[in-house]
């Protein structure tokens, strides 16, 4: 809630010095990062901690015509300049514009902005300009607002060379306006009521049978036919090596339930006694692991992550963790002879639960390793480099076949290389809705969306 009574003073202070991590050269090509409570002077402002680890201080409950004042602001050289604003806000409409030299100086970016779910749901906004002033600037932050009340909290600003810092070949930076549209459609939606008898566990899926099988990897080895193990493919029918985002969308073939998710989802291929086996089914789930569920928001469209590791080559003995196990009546019997596989009762099924990572960097839609960018939230928050709260999704691989002494195979080795790799293309309001009605209300829908 925003605080009362709001203490409003005009403030100047020696901190200049401190407002700038300083680049080596004044035409640097790195990033300079301007923590938001660095000020030298302001109007209005508050300070207070963040809530995500990692965060900091942030300025907060900014209104129409607060400022703050940044000393010594390092622009780098002339050429293009890309700067980014770290922000919150529960209400949204407003605009914070920087500028150089006075508050009514020449424009240097401006951030319009929306609810982002509020006020300590943090979203990263990007501008960039091709003509600015060179090397250290006097930059102001200035608030505008017609509607009235506080309407953002600042976490940081940075300037750049027009190149993020995580760059060139693998990293696939988010295309920030389309990002944008599709949060604030996000945020804009108000969730369905949750019924009385509803199971109050946040989740959602997409129910997916096996679709077809290529040597194909259009997140590792894009472009490139025949360069991969065998993937068995669910999801999108059109998925290959040749797989964009556009091209997911523009296929309506999908063997998931519900047909609004377009996306392309797959795993290495199963063979026992060199004959594939192809996955019964598997259940993509939609989930959370967070202690807040309400922080999360939608994939990105054309999001890509693997979980798993394809190099990984070692024994996997009964009780292994990330291991295929028996499910069902009779659970498992044996284990192969080389002590790697389960041997299920022919009244139980082969299963493996594949797990990805539920926190995201906020600015890349892939990275090199295809893992960069996704971390895990090992005590349920999502902080520092990683602090954009994903849907924590998990394939539920089951297979019609008990195995036998013989034991079974994958495409890309022993038990222990099994990994899944997922290239998202729902429809966003489809998306969206089950994000905010089964994810943000912690409760647990089904494949429709359905309480």
């Amino acid at each position: 809630m925003q605080p009362s009574p709001r203490t409003r003073m005009l403030l100047a202070s020696t901190l200049a010095a401190a407002a700038v991590v300083l680049a080596p050269t004044p035409a640097q090509a790195a990033t300079v990062t301007v923590q938001a409570e660095a000020y030298a002077a302001q109007a209005g402002a508050q300070t207070e901690a963040t809530s995500d680890t990692g965060g900091g201080q942030n300025v907060a409950y900014l209104a129409n015509g607060d400022w703050l004042r940044y000393d010594g602001v390092d622009l780098g050289g002339a050429g293009a300049l890309t700067v980014s604003a770290r922000v919150a806000s529960a209400v949204g409409t407003g605009t914070v514009e920087l500028r150089t030299g006075t508050a009514t100086g020449p424009l240097l970016a401006q951030f319009g902005i929306t609810a982002t779910g509020g006020w300590q749901s943090w979203t990263t906004l990007s501008a960039t300009t091709s003509s600015h002033p060179a090397g250290a600037q006097t930059v102001y932050a200035v608030l505008r607002n017609t509607t009235g009340g506080d309407f953002v909290n600042i976490n940081w600003f940075s300037f750049g060379d027009g190149a993020p810092a995580n760059s060139g070949p693998g990293w696939v930076p988010i295309d920030q306006a389309a990002w944008n549209a599709q949060l604030a459609q996000f945020n804009a939606l108000v969730p369905r009521p949750v019924p009385a008898n509803s199971v109050r566990v946040p989740e959602f899926n997409a129910t997916c049978a096996y679709s077809h099988s290529r040597p194909d990897d259009p997140i590792v080895f894009p472009g490139m036919p025949g360069a991969s193990h065998m993937h068995s493919f669910l999801g999108n029918s059109s998925t290959s090596a040749t797989t964009t985002t556009g091209s997911l969308l523009a296929n309506a073939g999908t063997t998931c339930r519900p047909g609004a998710d377009l996306s392309a989802y797959w795993i290495p291929s199963l063979y026992q006694n060199d004959q594939v086996i192809e996955p019964n089914d598997v259940v993509v789930y939609y989930g959370s692991r967070l202690t807040d569920p309400s922080r999360t928001v939608p994939f990105p469209q054309g999001f890509r992550m693997i979980a798993g590791d394809a190099k990984l080559q070692t024994p996997t003995p009964a009780g292994s963790v990330n291991a295929f196990y028996c499910a069902g009546p009779g659970g498992e019997i044996g284990r192969s002879s080389d002590g790697n596989w389960p041997i299920c009762a022919s009244t139980a099924t082969l299963m493996f639960h594949l797990v990805f990572q539920d926190c995201w960097d906020g600015k890349n839609l892939d990275s090199p390793n295809h893992k960069s960018h996704v971390a895990y939230s090992y005590d349920g928050t999502c902080k520092g480099d990683y602090p954009v709260a994903i849907p924590n999704l998990s394939f539920l691989i089951s297979y019609r076949t008990s195995g036998s002494a013989a034991g079974f195979r994958l495409a890309s080795g022993m038990a222990s290389s099994m990994h899944g790799d997922a290239f998202f293309a729902w429809d966003n309001l489809a998306q969206s809705q089950r994000v905010k009605n089964c994810l943000v209300q912690k409760a647990k829908c089904n494949s429709d969306g359905d309480f």
